[in-house]
């Protein structure tokens, strides 16, 4: 509002009062305007007030002398036209001229007031004497001249003197005639005539007003400043002017206008600069003046009002003096410090200065009884000179007064304290002189102090008592008023002084926030609304922890507890307020709440104090469960948004100082406070274990420390009173027990009755427990009670112990009978002479002193002994306001807490409360400003429990959102109506979960917030993981997201497939919406039995999903959790295979304790399609993929959460039936990836691992042939442990051999083969690689001795799968040449098993040059290590490969063979040993189970020699067979010539070994004759009859004779073919060869005839060996190849004596 100009005010007031003396109905109609004068003025000074620098910028456009010259001229000119001063002189009216010296100044005589608290100020008039020079007044001769000349008479025709008013106004005038300038003039006297006429009792209303105009524009424009001459003294005078002000009584309006300009002038007095001048005993006079004002009721309400505000704009300039003020200690009395001395020494203060506000009569000054009202104008009238004496006794007595002005100092901390004292004061609510209304004003004054200069306040020692004391115990009792406009102020006086003085008041303000939590919190179950989640908004407190239960009902009259309604009343319980007192208590508490440490200095202040309440706890409680909205239905619609804004509030004042650093005396501190914190807990748990049973409640104190011997009855008494937690009743009857007696006498002997009367001492120790019932139990107390006081003090009255003891009791029935509610009123109780005379001659044999008794018995009729809290009076606020303020020294100041150092601490405590709020009202809201609001609480809640790792809340916070998302259903919803749109290139995936999403904004709302919430915050994640998986699983499902594209030690692999949609639908735009495009799009997919198409609506809310999920930034939380801490790493890793179905982990997952969405259960665990078998489910593979990627990060998540991945990876392999083979395939990449990179732990195990592979029946494992070869080629691609621990798996060799024929993989499984095989015969200096199992020594790269036997049979498999297809296309291939014709190329299919197959022969061949190794690292016994190694490969050989229907692969085997029995690590000379006893043909097992039964077993002495008997001899014999020469009839020829050069071959190869062999002596039958039988001319052979004769066998005989034997049957098999031919010259040519072997190294020769030569045993066993192998030769070369022997070994010609000559053989 503008202000308006002072010209203009002036001219509204001055017509206003000019109206007033022309008539009553002006003045009525100047009434009228009153207040939008008051109004203006009001705004006017209050402007100029707040902005001094603007007060000195007005400025007027007149003369100053001018102005106040015509100040007077109008003030004279009132003056003469009242009949009082109607007969003037001339003098008065000309105003007198200027002396000869026109340059001489007036001296003004100093005006001394008196420093006196009882005296009055005195003004002394201008004396005679002047400063500078001096002005002569006109003579009386003159004066009577001027008279006559203008006629003016007196009465009886004499000139009268002019009134001493209109004189000083004439001398003031003369003494400006000869001034031009106002800033110089001395200011006592220019305000001195005017001050004459404020103070004069004779004048009317409206000349007293018109002065105080004139005073006003003085200090408006500048007249007076703080430079003039005089300026203190002239500002004394006007204080105590307008302090004194009197003038006729008029009518009401007019005399209200006055107080009015009064009120204005004293607030500009005070708000200029010139105010800092003013003395204590000025500001008291003024502030009286105006509080006088303000509680007059006889005065309007307007100018009430406008002195209300007046005051308050006065205050806050008075009070803002105290930050320019110096502490002043408080008062010290002899005796020491205490409250009581405190108070007396403020009273003695304060009776030099007091502020007594007149209540009643006149308005002005300070309730002085002689000071004359507005009434009192009676002795006036009578002597119309009255005034005059008085001011001319002033004059003369002045006169000669010293010059010099007396100084008095400017108001300080005097004044401030008494204005102080007297508000508070006023707010006495047991004080009946002082109204509401008073109170009202007063709050309202106090507060704008508090406002102004409350820390300074604070800071005073004799203004902070008052605070402590008077003002606190006022206030707090004030807001248990009904009286609306009462409890406002009170509340807010008492947010402004917590505000900026609630250092001093740590318990006060306890008392204040405990009384406003019990009124304020409900106890109403939170309803339930349908759509919430009870368990969402659990944790909101349903009561504070403060309210403790109502005290036990009496049994006796020694106890009168008040019901609860009447405590309430008395402001010692909260209880039911209006609507509108809880709304402005809930706008109290949020104040303070705004305040940004406020909760902080709460919980450290109180919630970690031992003996103070959870006020922290218990407010934030409050604020949650105000924040409901059906808290609205108890108070006001306002109040559930306040307590939400609040609520807010703190949270967001946690989140700011969040960063802030902590020191180390931070750190120090909080270890306390959670030290306090356990301690509190712990005594409070005690408690309450005593009030059950004290012995167990001692006992679990005594546990936990706080008690340190439960054996001294002293550390348990001392415990039992510092607590309050402790029922007093149950500690009553627990000290008085008879086995408690020490305890209760350690009790009693804690309190201090030195100085009390006994009736004071019992009163005291009643305070601390109930007292019993039983008189047994009273009579123990009594006795304990009076020996501790007796012993204590000197009892005033009481002879001895038996004395005070029956006293004693006698006070304790006196209080019965006062107070037995069984009394009836119309029965007379005890008086005091009654009481009296019952304790006649009790006092040692006399009696108790009358006076004494009477004091005892007047104390407890006014006050009954009792708990105090059982109190129905003011007695119970009383002493409760006393123990409080006795503990205020004991408990300290308020710890101000401007850091952020106890927030951790504070948000640990407080969070369920606030979560479930904000669940509740996000849930419950429907206001987007709500939404928003509710948001960002989230997000810091988040943040808080993130910082400072409260894992708990950060899991609730994700619990309660992914609630609110409907996306954590455990089972996911269903995908089988999933409709793929394509628009262009856009893919849309229509579901029912995406249509749902879009639907629910709040839901979409709660997704945002989730994952904005843990993107970044993912390691503060706790229990929680479970929900966020099954969100994410559900999501990926319905094609909403996908997985990451980063980097891992997972094998790259397609993305997961998703569920194939029902249907495909392409749209190019959107399609009409009507009602029949709808219907015909119905009736189509219903004719197709196909699902409907989706609407438009689904389609829009599908891309709200869509839209959503993308600002979700779920990918970047995807990506973030691979960086995760290992100890949330593993909890997210069992979260992810907790929500595999129905996966048996052997690990126990542990799932948060919330209540879980209803689940509907799987049937099997599995779901299964149409055709029977298992449905393919991406959601389980999502899960173990990224369990998988996640345990794959690095070594430390490997030792983490290895184990889990890998049983349920392990589960899911031996559940592959249950599985779909997509799903199985990848899982077994997964298995095998993790097989690769977590080898080396102990969790892993590769043949288990393998053995699950190999445990898939056959269909399984051709659909997961992919994978698995796939996994095991990177497993076994490098050298190392891992390769030799699966090459030596017989489940490893099981995969390959029942893969080694599939179409696709077929060439990785020879790859592997081929690999091994080639690493095996790789020189590496690397150090030796060594399984699990292996002894250290042993090296394989490749094939180890493990894997050499499967290894070999799965070469002999792959050489032996192409005899069919190879056979085929060699009869095509011989085919099309008998024809003539080109052959064409075999199908790729077979060419690719053919050339398999002959690589396969060379595997084996290559694997055949370990044997000799693997032989002698054996650890198997030569003959086994040799039959095994050696064994495999000629078993592969001779039973499938050299008889193989595919004539290529025949003879590459036969070559393969030839070559290996050549090789010179098959038998080396050192491996002929000597026979080995037990040893025999029927031991070895090379030979094939299809051998020939005529074929006879070889005798062997080693195991060498099972080449002959087991390989070649049984390969020829099964290349003999018809059966096998009809499969190739073509070639088999050839394969049989290749058959007679082996044979010969590896004989010579090793008839020198079998030389070495010695013979050995058998029991043979042999033959003895042949007979016919008679009668029978056929000549048919008789049945042999035989002998047993011993003979010896050479084994290199015998294997030559079945040599010859095969080599007859070879060449006899085609006789009369060209087969035949070949063969027979093969035959002959290998024969030959051998027998020219033999004859050259003297093995074969003809034996020599005549006698024996005479040799050794050996030698002899040598030449008969040769002889025996000569006959069998030549027996059987002479039917076989008759004429050979003879051609190679011919005759010799030896001449004989004789001169003849022999032939010799």
């Amino acid at each position: 509002m503008a202000t308006l100009p002072t010209r203009s005010l002036h001219a509204a007031d001055g017509g206003a009062d000019m109206a007033s003396l022309q008539s009553t109905q002006q003045q009525d109609a100047f009434s009228a305007i009153l207040p939008s004068i008051h109004s203006s003025t009001h705004l006017d000074e209050a402007t100029l007030s707040a902005n001094p620098t603007s007060r000195q910028q007005i400025g007027i456009r007149i003369e100053p002398v001018a102005l106040v010259t015509q100040e007077c001229i109008t003030l004279t000119s009132a003056m003469r036209k009242h009949a009082r001063w109607a007969q003037s002189s001339i003098t008065a009216i000309l105003g007198g001229g200027a002396s000869t010296d026109s340059l001489a100044v007036p001296d003004q005589s100093p005006i001394r007031r008196s420093s006196s608290r009882s005296g009055t100020p005195k003004i002394d008039p201008v004396s005679s004497k002047s400063r500078i020079g001096h002005i002569r007044g006109p003579s009386v001769e003159e004066d009577l001249t001027l008279a006559s000349r203008w006629g003016l008479r007196g009465k009886k025709g004499k000139s009268v003197q002019d009134n001493p008013l209109l004189s000083a106004f004439a001398k003031l005038r003369r003494d400006l005639a000869t001034s031009r300038d106002t800033s110089h003039f001395d200011a006592p006297a220019l305000l001195h005539p005017f001050l004459q006429v404020i103070r004069s009792s004779s004048t009317s209303a409206t000349i007293t007003s018109l002065a105080v105009i004139s005073i006003t524009k003085f200090l408006n424009y500048n007249l007076i400043t703080i430079q003039s001459p005089r300026i203190g003294t002239a500002m004394h005078l006007l204080s105590a002017a307008i302090t004194h002000c009197r003038f006729e009584a008029s009518d009401t309006a007019a005399d209200e206008v006055v107080l009015l300009r009064i009120l204005r002038l004293m607030e500009l007095i005070i708000s200029r600069p010139e105010g800092s001048l003013l003395g204590d005993e000025s500001i008291c006079e003024m502030m009286s003046t105006g509080l006088s004002m303000c509680c007059q009721t006889r005065l309007s309400e307007v100018l009430r009002r406008s002195a209300e505000m007046a005051m308050v704009t006065m205050c806050q300039i008075v009070f803002g003096r105290l930050a320019e003020l110096k502490i002043e200690a408080m008062p010290m009395l002899s005796g020491g410090r205490s409250r009581s001395n405190t108070v007396k020494s403020m009273a003695q203060t304060g009776e030099e200065m007091k502020i007594q506000p007149p209540l009643i009569g006149s308005v002005m000054g300070n309730g002085a009884e002689q000071r004359v009202s507005t009434d009192d104008r009676a002795s006036y009238e009578s002597d119309p000179t009255a005034e005059a004496k008085a001011a001319d006794g002033q004059t003369n007595g002045q006169a000669d007064e010293d010059d010099d002005d007396e100084q008095v100092a400017p108001y300080a901390l005097p004044s401030i304290r008494e204005l102080f004292r007297v508000l508070i004061d006023l707010l006495d609510p047991h004080n009946k002189q002082h109204t509401d209304p008073m109170r009202i004003m007063a709050l309202r004054i106090i507060d704008v102090a508090l406002e102004v200069a409350g820390p300074f306040i604070a800071t005073q020692p004799t203004l902070a008592v008052l605070v402590e004391d008077d003002l606190c115990r006022h206030l707090f009792q004030l807001v248990r008023s009904e009286n609306m406009v009462l409890l406002n102020s009170s509340l807010r006086v008492a947010g402004t002084l917590l505000t900026t003085c609630r250092k001093l008041l740590k318990l006060q303000q306890e008392l204040f926030l405990s009384y406003l939590v019990a009124c304020l919190h409900p106890k109403v179950d939170i309803p339930q609304e349908p759509g919430i989640d009870p368990s969402l908004y659990e944790g909101v407190p349903q009561a504070p922890k403060l309210v403790k239960p109502a005290p036990s009902q009496p049994s006796s009259g020694r106890s009168t507890p008040v019901p609860v309604k009447d405590r309430r009343s008395l402001g010692l319980e909260g209880g039911q307020r209006r609507p509108e007192a809880r709304e402005a208590m809930v706008e109290t508490i949020g104040t303070l709440v705004r305040m940004p440490s406020f909760m902080a200095e709460l919980f450290v202040n109180y919630d970690c104090d031992v003996d103070r309440q959870d006020l922290c706890e218990d407010m934030v409680g409050l604020l949650s469960r105000n924040a409901f909205p059906d808290a609205a239905t108890w108070s006001t619609t306002n109040v559930p948004p306040l307590c939400l804004d609040s609520l807010l509030t703190f949270i967001q004042f946690m989140a700011e100082r969040m960063d802030q650093p902590r020191t180390e005396a931070a750190l120090v501190r909080i270890e306390q406070l959670r030290h306090q914190r356990m301690r509190k807990k712990i005594i409070k748990s005690g408690s309450l274990k005593f009030n059950d049973n004290p012995k167990a409640g001692i006992a679990y104190l005594t546990k936990n420390g706080i008690i340190e011997n439960p054996d001294d009855p002293v550390q348990i008494a001392e415990f039992l009173k510092s607590t309050s937690h402790v029922s007093k009743k149950v500690l009553g009857e627990f000290i008085t027990k008879k086995t408690n007696q020490e305890l209760l006498i350690a009790f009693i002997s804690l309190f201090d009755f030195n100085g009390k009367r006994i009736d004071e001492a019992l009163r005291h120790l009643l305070t601390s427990f109930r007292l019993p019932g039983e008189s047994a139990l009273i009579e123990r107390i009594v006795e304990v009670f009076v020996d501790k006081y007796i012993k204590s003090s000197v009892p005033e009255g009481v002879a001895d112990k038996d004395a005070g003891y029956v006293l004693t009791y006698a006070i304790i029935m006196l209080n019965t009978e006062l107070y037995n509610p069984n009394v009836k009123k119309t029965q007379k109780r005890m008086t005091c002479e009654d009481f009296a005379r019952n304790l006649r001659g009790c006092n040692a044999g006399g009696d108790f002193p009358m006076e004494y008794l009477q004091d005892i018995y007047d104390a407890i009729e006014q006050n009954e002994i009792i708990l105090p809290e059982e109190h129905d009076n003011k007695h119970a606020f009383d002493h409760a306001w006393k123990t409080l303020l006795t503990s205020t020294q004991s408990s300290g100041h308020l710890e101000l807490c401007d850091t952020n150092a106890f927030d951790a601490e504070m948000f640990d405590a407080t969070w369920k409360p606030i979560i479930a709020t904000l669940c509740y009202v996000f849930m419950s809201a429907s206001d987007d400003a709500v939404f928003s609001r509710i948001v960002v609480g989230f997000d810091q809640c988040a943040q808080l429990a993130a910082k400072y790792q409260l894992h708990e809340a950060f899991d609730r916070i994700i619990y309660s959102l992914s609630q609110m998302s409907t996306l954590a259903a455990e089972i996911p919803p269903s995908t089988s109506l999933n409709t793929e749109v394509q628009r262009g290139k856009q893919k849309i995936m229509v579901s029912e979960l995406a249509v749902r999403l879009g639907r629910d904004y709040r839901a979409q709302l709660s997704m945002v917030l989730l994952f904005r919430t843990l993107n970044g915050h993912e390691a503060a994640v706790g229990q929680t993981w479970v929900y966020i998986v099954r969100i994410l699983r559900n999501l990926f499902v319905n094609a909403l997201i996908r997985m990451p594209d980063q980097q891992t030690k997972l094998s790259e692999l397609a993305s997961i497939p998703l569920q194939p949609p029902s249907q495909i639908i392409e749209k190019d735009r959107l399609s009409d919406s009507g009602l029949l495009s709808t219907f015909t799009s119905y009736l189509s997919s219903y004719a197709a039995d196909d699902p409907p198409e989706p609407s438009e609506e689904e389609m829009e809310n599908t891309m709200s999903s869509v839209d959503c999920i993308e600002a979700c930034n779920v990918n970047l939380v995807l990506s973030n959790l691979l960086n995760l801490p290992i100890p949330q790493l593993e909890k997210l890793v069992n979260a992810l295979l907790s929500e595999m179905p129905d996966a048996p982990s052997p690990v126990v997952v542990v799932k948060p304790d919330v209540r879980p969405a209803p689940v509907t259960a799987r049937v099997n665990g599995t779901r299964t399609t149409k055709h029977g078998g298992p449905e393919y489910d991406p959601g389980s593979l999502f899960l173990l993929e990224l369990a998988t990627r996640l345990t794959l990060r690095d070594e430390d998540s490997l030792t983490a959460a290895g184990e889990s991945v890998t049983n349920a990876l392990q589960s899911a392999v031996r559940n592959a039936a249950n599985f779909h083979p997509t799903a199985t395939s990848r899982i077994v990449n997964y298995l095998l990836d993790l097989l690769r990179h977590s080898y080396d732990h102990d969790f892993m195990r590769a043949p288990v691992v393998l053995h699950a592979i190999s445990s898939f029946n056959d269909a399984t494992l051709v659909q997961t042939a992919s994978a698995v070869m796939r996994g095991l080629s990177l497993a076994i691609a490098e050298p190392g442990p891992l390769r030799s621990d699966i090459t030596a798996s017989p489940d490893f060799w099981s995969i390959l051999q029942r893969l080694h024929l599939h179409k696709s993989e077929a060439d990785n499984v020879f790859a592997i083969l081929q690999k091994l095989t080639d690493d095996s015969f790789f020189a590496s200096p690397q150090p030796q690689l060594q399984t699990k199992s292996e002894l250290p020594g042993k090296t394989w790269r490749g094939i180890n001795p493990s894997s050499y036997t499967p290894a070999m049979q799965l070469s002999t498999s792959f050489a032996t799968a192409a005899s069919v297809p190879g056979s085929i296309i060699e009869q095509r291939r011989d085919l099309a040449r008998s024809r003539g014709q080109k052959p064409r190329p075999p199908p790729p299919e077979q060419a690719a098993i053919v050339q398999r197959a002959l690589k396969a022969l060379s595997v084996m061949h290559e694997l055949s040059g370990l044997a000799p190794r693997l032989v002698t690292q054996s650890h198997l016994s030569r003959a086994e290590a040799w039959r095994a190694y050696w064994g495999v490969l000629f078993r592969g050989l001779v039973a499938e490969v050299c008889v193989s229907a595919c004539r290529e692969l025949r003879n590459r085997g036969v070559s393969i063979l030839l070559r290996v029995l050549l090789s010179e690590d098959l038998v080396k000379i050192e491996d002929v040993n000597a026979v080995d006893e037990g040893t025999d043909a029927a031991d070895n097992d090379l030979a094939d189970e299809e051998g020939e039964e005529d074929e006879k077993p070889v005798y062997a002495k080693n195991e060498w020699t099972a080449i002959f008997a087991e390989v070649l001899f049984p390969l020829v014999a099964r290349l003999l067979k018809p059966e096998v020469h009809k499969v190739d009839q073509l070639g088999m020829g050839e394969t049989r010539m290749m058959m007679v050069t082996v044979l010969c071959k590896v004989f010579l190869r090793y008839f020198e070994f079998l030389a070495k062999i010695p013979a050995r002596t058998v029991i043979v039958d042999e033959p003895l004759s042949l007979t016919t039988k008679p009668g029978d001319g056929n000549d048919e052979k008789a049945e042999p009859q035989t002998r047993q004769v011993e003979k010896k066998e050479y084994f290199i005989v015998t294997i030559w004779i079945r040599t010859l034997e095969l080599l007859d049957r070879l060449m006899n098999a085609a006789m009369g073919t060209k087969e035949g031919e070949a063969l027979e010259e093969a035959v002959a040519e290998g024969v030959k060869n051998v027998l020219l072997v033999l004859g050259d190294g003297g093995y074969l020769s003809r034996p020599e005839s005549g006698s024996e030569k005479a040799v050794g045993g050996g030698e002899h066993e040598e030449i008969e060996m040769k002889e025996h192998l000569w006959r069998e030769t030549d027996r059987r070369l002479d039917s076989l190849l008759p004429g050979l022997m003879a051609e190679i070994f011919p005759v010799k010609e030896v001449q004989e004596a004789g001169g003849e000559k022999k032939a010799e053989l």
